[in-house]
Order: structure tokens, then sequence, then C-alpha cells
């Protein structure tokens, strides 16, 4: 029986990822900052609930340690844990653009580091991260979640390079917009009254994210996603996840930087 970790599993796409893999008979590790939110994960069949915050090494070792104690071995690891964080830069502060990084960047990369020994020694193992529309196309006042993700993206693909020869597979998955928590505890939005220039930025995107978010995809989308990446036996890398994205990312890759970036400002003007 496979085993799979996943970070922030306590909503969302991370839920419904343990509850998919959980039904199809695999042993999951489901992690999360407040292990009480685990819910019903935490009655469930071959279901390991741990605490596991990426931005706290020492959690992060316990819950592996943990894992592999209770199950044996960690087939696939599921990086899903992060927020977003919108605004203007100068809305920010230092604290706050380090926290974004810390856990969408470097959590994931210490996550990853974590497990590459125990996957490096079985020469096996598939390592699948959570990138976004929002890692290969950006939206106007995104420049700290774009950025993290952007990193997502190029960290992904260069390791998979050196991780490939090893027997371990990187995948990336690309949701667009889903019913989950990001506009909520998931979201970090920074507007300071004294940045007046900003402000009719901030509405106009407030409309745009209206219009996009009309009609999300369930998570449980991108779980079923997240289960072929994890069962790939190829080399395949990206793997869009929801309608919206597979028809972004295709519009974003045919059109050139001043075409597309003109239909985003124009789309701000409606």
């Amino acid at each position: 029986m496979k085993t799979i970790l996943i970070t922030g599993a306590s909503s969302g796409i991370g839920e419904a990822t343990a509850k998919h893999f959980q039904a199809t008979g695999w042993n999951v590790v489901a992690t999360m900052r407040n292990p009480d939110s685990a819910g019903d994960l935490a009655g469930l069949d071959n279901v390991h609930v741990a605490r596991l915050d990426v931005t706290d090494a020492g959690s992060i070792n316990d819950a592996v340690a943990a894992a592999i104690d209770r199950f044996g071995q960690i087939d696939v690891l599921l990086n899903n844990a992060g927020y977003g964080a919108y605004g203007a830069l100068e809305a920010f502060s230092m604290d706050r653009i380090r926290r974004q990084f810390d856990t969408n960047v470097i959590g994931l990369m210490e996550v990853t580091k974590a497990l590459l020994p125990h996957m490096r020694e079985k020469r096996a193992g598939t390592i699948i991260n959570i990138s976004s529309i929002g890692g290969q196309i950006t939206f106007p006042l995104g420049t700290l979640y774009h950025g993290t993700k952007f990193a997502v993206e190029g960290l992904s693909e260069a390791l998979h390079y050196e991780l490939e020869p090893l027997g371990i597979h990187v995948r990336i998955v690309e949701p667009g917009m889903i019913k989950t928590n990001f506009g909520g505890s998931s979201f970090d939005f920074a507007m300071d009254e004294d940045l007046a220039d900003y402000a009719p930025m901030a509405e106009s995107m407030g409309r745009v994210f209206g219009k996009l978010a009309s009609s999300p995809s369930d998570p449980g989308t991108v779980a079923e996603v997240i289960w072929d990446a994890a069962n790939e036996t190829g080399h395949r890398l990206r793997y869009r996840a929801g309608a919206d994205a597979v028809e972004l990312l295709d519009n974003r890759k045919a059109q050139d930087d001043s075409t597309f970036i003109g239909g985003i400002k124009q789309l701000m003007k409606t």
C-alpha cells in the first residue's frame, strides 16, 4: 500500500486530496499547523494526522519521522501548504514579505529536503508541488504571490533534472480558480490608506477577481489531477487543473507579452 504525505491538509485542496487518496486505498499522512483542525480526516482508516508547520523545521522533521515510523515509507509528497498575499508592494512590511516567501517557497523546499534522503535511498518517489495559473501569468497587485509561484515553477523544473536520474519524479500542478478559503484565512491583502495612488487599481482588481471566480472548480477537481500526477509513470512535468486554467494558460502561451498583458489591462477597465 502506497503512502502520500500532504502539507496543508486541513481544508481545500489538501483535504480533498487526502480524502481522495484514502478512498482509493492509500495511506495518507495529513499534516497541518493545527491538528485540531483535522475534522473527519482524523477518524478515517489509514490516515495519520500530524502537526507540520512549513516554517518550523522541527515540526517538519518530526512529522516525516512519525510518518515513516507509522507506514514504513513515503511514496509521494504533496507540497500544498501556502497562501496568497495581494496588494501594493509598498503596503507590505518586510516581515509580511518574508512570511509569504518563507511559507510558499522556503517551506516547500525545507519539506522536500526532509524527504529527499528517504526517497533517494529507495530510488523512488514523486514530489508534487502545487503552483497556480499565477505561476505562469500575473495580475496587478500580485507581486508577492506571483513571485512565490513563479519561484515554485522554476525550482520544480530545475529539481526535475537532478532527481530524475535517482528515480524521483517532480510534478507541478497548476490550478485555476478553486472553491477554497483562498479569499479567507489563506489570503493576506495589504492596502495602506496613505497609498491612495493604488486605490483605483485595487478597485479594478476586485471586479476582475469577481469575474474570474464566478465559476470556480471544486477542490475535488484538483485532487483528481493530483491523483493522475502521483500515478504517472512517464516524465510529464506540468498538469493544469480546471477549465479556466487550461484556457488562460493556452492564451498566455499563444500570445506575446503585449497582447496578453493588454488583455488584462482591458479586463480591468470593464
